[in-house]
């Protein structure tokens, strides 16, 4: 379950950077708006999957809520995803 955790953070992070700096000057800038539906639902559904599996990982592991709610902040800032998996997850693999 941690590599999952671990791809989908990644992931996450890279739709959050397309969104910012590819999709939302398009669409604003260019008109252009269906690039900024198609990467904004695949970031919707890798936020929740997110979330949800650092609660299981948090959960089975015994991390407690502090550390949850790290990785959550951490899923709300840009590159903040990279950040938690090489400060936290990269070294129990």
């Amino acid at each position: 379950m941690l590599k999952l955790f671990r791809a989908t953070a990644i992931l996450e992070g890279i739709s959050y950077l397309l969104i910012f700096g590819l999709t939302m000057p398009l669409k604003y800038w260019a008109d252009l708006g269906q690039p900024n539906k198609i990467v904004g639902m695949a970031h919707g559904i890798l936020f929740i999957l997110f979330v949800v599996l650092a609660g299981f990982i948090c959960w089975e592991r015994k991390w407690g809520i502090k550390r949850f709610i790290i990785f959550f902040i951490a899923s709300l800032l840009p590159f903040g995803t990279f950040y938690m998996d090489k400060k936290y997850l990269a070294k129990l693999q």
